[in-house]
C-alpha cells in the first residue's frame, strides 16, 4: 500500500500553463500562470487580488496539444500578494464547461 502525508482529497500537481481568468459577470479577461491544479481546486498569479467568494471563470490552456484546454467556473478562497507585485489566487473548482 503506498503512504503519503497528502490530507487534501485531490492531490495537487505542480503545472506551468497560461490561464484566462475573469470574474463570472465580466467579458474583460486577463491572463496568468497556472502554478497548481487538483480535482477540487486551482491556484494562478495574477496581475491583482480578488475578494474571497468570488465567482470566475478560467480557462486552463497547457503547453502541448496533447491534453485539450479546460474551461471551468471557480469561487476564490484567497488572494496572497508576492514579493514580485503579483497576486497568488486560490480556488475551488465548482464545475467544468462543457463543449
Amino acid at each position: 500500500m503506498l503512504a503519503h502525508d497528502e490530507k487534501r482529497d485531490y492531490i495537487r500537481m505542480e503545472v506551468d500553463c497560461d490561464i484566462t481568468y475573469k470574474p463570472a459577470n465580466s467579458q474583460d479577461s486577463k491572463t496568468g500562470r497556472c502554478t497548481t491544479l487538483s480535482g477540487a481546486g486551482v491556484s494562478f498569479l495574477a496581475d491583482q487580488p480578488f475578494d474571497a467568494g468570488l465567482a470566475m471563470e478560467v480557462s486552463i490552456i497547457p503547453k502541448t496539444s496533447i491534453t485539450p484546454p479546460m474551461t471551468a467556473f471557480i469561487e476564490v478562497v484567497r488572494s496572497v500578494k508576492r514579493d514580485d507585485n503579483q497576486y497568488e489566487i486560490a480556488a475551488s473548482i465548482k464545475s467544468i464547461k462543457g463543449s
